[in-house]
């Protein structure tokens, strides 16, 4: 725990403009950037006597090491670079928005030649429309479904539009009327795309001109006796009208806004954002934060405009914005979405009349969402506090492990050992930080000497890291020479350098567990004295009777089954075993997929499957002559020489083998082209059962 006054700026140091700060901890890690009208005046707040700061603004300081700043010239400038530096370093302190779940837009790809209509999650992509979100994917479906009857635009994906325009044949909603078939040429590339225009303008909420249009041609048509025509745009106007429905009018002006809502108590706060467009709700969202700052309501509002438009751009941003408090100051806020909009944009407090009504409305769906959150015990801030405090008072550690890194091993039999890496921050998962391992230093099944090369590798890097930015002298450990590094670690860059920007391997747990008892626990310590490491702690969590063993004791710790520290300690675990299972089976599946096969140069997926179509089986076209080879579709005599050689070099596969009956399985049934060569199969038990998995 640092003393804030050892890293404090002196007398004059600090500039009395707009700025934004940074506070940094003993690794050079980013853990919490901040803005301010006067540097000088906001970072004065942080050095005052610790007994007059807030709780969590305590911690923040006593444990950062240093701080620093970047002079701006606005307060409008401060703005985007905190956003910036904020979705740059995600540093720990902030408050950061947890979305409670994966919104669904309607996405328009007028990116594409044929534009299409789908629904898609996560980040926005370039030249695409979105409109929602939405709170179900199905609600989607049923609109575009009921749309598509006046506005028949492409849905379907990239291969099943090459595949209709290769044979010349549409889909099914081709011919039922439901797409007007631009892979077959019934439409041109330009009327698509007008039909595609016409769908975002009804989807944006100019819906009368639709309808107007649709009743003036219905009209018409009944007035020329074209009944048939003028029953299907009733039917349309109908279709039109229902998706309509689907979203109430709240709105009479036909406003585009949202309203954003906050629910907060002492530790946390929930956000509510209802989307309207056209005087309708179209869609809805929510997230959840930990006050992990002293933080205001206007504040909070602030931090959610940030997030919410931090990344959007024109129409995406509505001309008004209703807000349960205004951010202080509101100017610089306000200019920086009418910066993002490219027009005027308007953030006020509803006083009265439809907005402030739906403003309740929007209220309450917070607090409700609130108490919801409340109700889960892993995300409840007090919970994985007490948690962590467990853990330390358990294990006799300093202070709570912020940061636990867990490993475990899994492997089939021996085959495709791999190993897991997965970081718990806070008590909350860190899944861009997972990693994953294979074990080459060996060949066969020892889950300790697995532990010990996962665990050296992991710290060999962070030692090789703590060389390169300094914190490590070369003299201090040779573990850390680079020549140890070996290429086997199935890695990517993530945890971060002197910068704050992510890295290999630079920040170190406080605690390291380990999926097993005393071998494994003893393997982990050992590999982390070879390395000269002494400040990390090190325990095992045993499935059996889960007890906590630590490195040197004959004895478990056993936590009582109602603790909270057990609890956190048991996700750990069940996450680290997941992560290792699911690796270890993507591997298997690859070495179960690989056949005599495989190893013909030039031979395709495509080809390899229309010979086991052929054959019904590899063993069937090994008995096969050449010129039975040649008789499949587009296998040509040079190519069927190289299949029957390739197989006649290739040891035929063992036989199955029934465990019930102990009989043999002849080998009559349909083979695949991913049968395993040179193993015998073990029937009557499913993949994932066959070898234990650990």
């Amino acid at each position: 725990m640092a003393d804030p006054s050892s890293y404090r700026p002196r007398p004059g140091e600090i500039p009395d403009s707009p700025g934004v700060y940074r506070f940094r901890d003993e690794h050079r890690r980013v853990i919490y950037v901040g803005k301010a009208k006067s540097l000088r005046q906001r970072l004065a707040n942080y050095f005052q006597d610790l007994a007059n700061l807030h709780p969590r603004t305590r911690t923040m300081v006593t444990t950062a090491a240093s701080v620093e700043w970047t002079v701006v010239s606005t307060e409008v400038e401060a703005l985007q670079l905190e956003y910036s530096w904020i979705k740059e370093y995600d540093p720990r302190f902030n408050v950061k928005y947890r979305d409670d779940k994966s919104y669904p837009y309607l996405a328009v790809t007028m990116n594409e030649e044929f534009p299409r209509v789908q629904v898609m999650r996560g980040h926005k992509k370039k030249g695409v429309r979105y409109f929602g979100p939405y709170g179900h994917a199905w609600a989607i479906r049923d609109t575009v479904d009921l749309l598509l009857r006046v506005f028949p635009v492409r849905t379907c994906s990239a291969g099943v539009f090459k595949n209709a325009a290769r044979t010349g044949r549409p889909c099914l909603l081709g011919y039922i009327g439901k797409c007007s078939a631009p892979c077959v040429d019934r439409i041109s590339p330009e009327e698509h795309r007008e039909l595609a225009e016409e769908f975002c303008d009804f989807m944006a909420g100019r819906t009368g001109t639709y309808l107007r249009r649709l009743e003036k041609q219905m009209m018409t048509a009944a007035e020329e006796m074209e009944y048939e025509r003028a029953a299907r745009l009733r039917d349309d106007i109908e279709a039109l009208k229902k998706a309509m429905e689907k979203s109430a009018v709240v709105l009479a002006d036909a406003t585009d806004a949202d309203l954003i809502a906050v629910a907060e108590d002492e530790l946390e706060a929930a956000v509510q954002i209802f989307h309207v467009r056209g005087g309708r709700v179209r869609g809805q969202r929510g997230w959840v934060t930990d006050k992990v700052e002293d933080v205001t309501t206007a504040a909070l509002v602030e931090h959610a405009l940030q997030q919410l438009y931090g990344e959007e751009s024109g129409d995406a941003v509505p001309k008004e914005v209703l807000v349960p408090a205004l951010p202080e100051p509101v100017a610089p806020v306000q200019e920086w979405l009418t910066g993002r909009r490219g027009s005027n944009v308007s953030l006020r407090i509803p006083q009265r009349g439809d907005k402030k009504a739906l403003m309740e409305t929007v209220q309450r769906n917070a607090q409700q969402a609130l108490a919801l959150h409340k109700t889960k015990r892993a995300s409840d801030l007090t919970t994985r506090s007490r948690a962590l405090e467990e853990i330390a008072g358990a294990l006799d550690l300093d202070s709570a492990p912020l940061r636990i890194e867990c490993y475990d091993i899994s492997h089939l039999q021996g085959d495709d050992v791999v190993a897991s890496m997965v970081v718990f921050e806070d008590g909350l998962q860190r899944k861009s930080e997972y990693r994953r391992f294979q074990i080459k230093g060996f060949a066969g099944q020892d889950d300790v000497r697995s532990m010990h090369e996962v665990i050296s590798r992991r710290f060999r890097r962070y030692l090789a890291e703590k060389e390169k930015t300094g914190e490590w002298s070369e003299g201090e450990d040779a573990a850390a020479d680079g020549s140890l590094l070996t290429g086997t670690d199935e890695i990517t860059d993530s945890l971060k350098d002197d910068e704050g920007r992510p890295k290999k391997f630079a920040y170190p747990p406080q605690l390291v567990v380990v999926d097993g008892g005393q071998p494994q626990v003893a393997a982990a310590r050992r590999a982390l004295d070879e390395l000269g490491i002494d400040d990390i702690a090190v325990c095992g969590l045993a499935k059996r009777l889960e007890e906590v063993w630590v490195p040197g004791e004959d004895d478990p710790v056993v936590l009582p089954r109602t603790s909270e520290g057990l609890y956190l300690l048991q996700r750990v675990r069940d996450e680290a075993h997941r992560f290792a299972i699911t690796y270890q089976r993507v591997k298997r599946s690859k070495r179960f997929r690989a056949g005599p096969l495989d190893d013909v140069p030039g031979l395709g997926e495509t080809r390899k499957q229309a010979l086991i179509k052929h054959f019904g089986s590899v063993k069937k076209l090994r008995s096969a002559t050449i010129e039975q080879i040649q008789e499949v579709p587009g296998i040509g005599r040079k190519t069927a020489e190289t299949i029957a050689a390739a197989l006649a070099q290739a040891a035929p596969a063992a036989p199955a083998v029934n465990t019930a009956t102990g009989e043999i399985i002849e080998d009559e049934e349909p083979d695949t082209t991913g049968g395993s060569s040179g193993e015998p199969a073990i029937a009557g038990l499913p993949d994932e059962r066959r070898g234990q998995e650990t």
